[in-house]
């Protein structure tokens, strides 16, 4: 990892993969669904072609490292270093036009998450932590994020990128806790979390995450001070039910409901 300046790198990943997307971004883009007959599940030229020029980025700087892809699995797995990445978390948002959507890079140590960045290249927007402190990066200049303080879950802001993500006894769980909240917007899939680390939303909850939808966002919320786990309050780094908040009283509110 000395050998190479690693901020640089991870920067160019994100020029390089952004100029992979950009192109299809609004555009009469070929889409296919990944959801054979289910819920409608997307997958675009922009999402492979991102992918596929990070991967072979990183073969080229790190040949001994491990990479986890949405788009083309899983290669060495079990090394000590494993990049985890999402090309366009937020597929949805992006074949409608929206630009609530971002590249996902993450990098575990040990199977820890050390490492994340989100970019948007719509909006000139990144944001990257490594659990020590998180940062902020857009048209205006850089800044380190923090999220707020909120005692109550009845002054927070809340974010889900749908309901749908939940039914039964899930869903029930999930009401209990927006039915408590000030307020609640849906639809930005990563972008809420950054927005939660930046100090704008409080809480985040989701469920049915995979790896390379969370891996990034981990070390970014909590390197602005927030904390996000599973919903029984578990190690959030292999997704599932995800519960993420900027002042722990706000979290241990939210678990309670959550596990009732």
């Amino acid at each position: 990892m000395a050998l190479i300046d690693f901020t640089q790198f991870v920067n160019e990943l994100a020029t390089v993969s952004g100029q992979a997307i950009l192109p299809f971004f609004r555009t009469a883009i070929a889409m296919d669904d990944k959801s054979r007959g289910g819920d409608f599940d997307p997958v675009t030229e922009a999402d492979r072609a991102a992918e596929a020029t990070m991967r072979q980025m990183i073969k080229n700087a790190f040949p001994t490292h491990g990479i986890v892809g949405e788009e083309f699995g899983s290669e060495r797995e079990d090394a000590e270093y494993v990049w985890v990445l999402d090309p366009i978390d937020g597929t949805r948002a992006f074949v409608a036009g929206l630009p609530t959507w971002g590249t996902l890079i993450g990098l575990n140590r040990g199977g820890r998450p050390a490492f994340g960045m989100m970019h948007q290249p719509f909006t000139g927007e990144r944001f990257w932590g490594d659990g020590g402190e998180a940062t902020y990066e857009g048209p205006g200049g850089a800044r380190r994020m923090m999220t707020r303080r909120c005692a109550s879950l009845n002054d927070a802001i809340i974010s889900t990128t749908s309901p749908k993500l939940f039914a039964g006894d899930e869903l029930r769980a999930y009401d209990r806790v927006e039915s408590v909240a000030k307020l609640a917007r849906y639809g930005c899939d990563c972008y809420a979390y950054c927005m939660l680390a930046a100090g704008h939303i409080d809480l985040v909850v989701e469920s049915g995450l995979k790896p390379y939808d969370i891996v990034a966002l981990i070390p970014i919320i909590e390197g602005a001070g927030g904390i996000v786990t599973t919903w029984d309050g578990g190690s959030a780094a292999q997704g599932g039910r995800i519960v993420a908040a900027g002042d722990r009283r706000v979290h241990a509110a939210a678990v309670e409901l959550l596990s009732r």
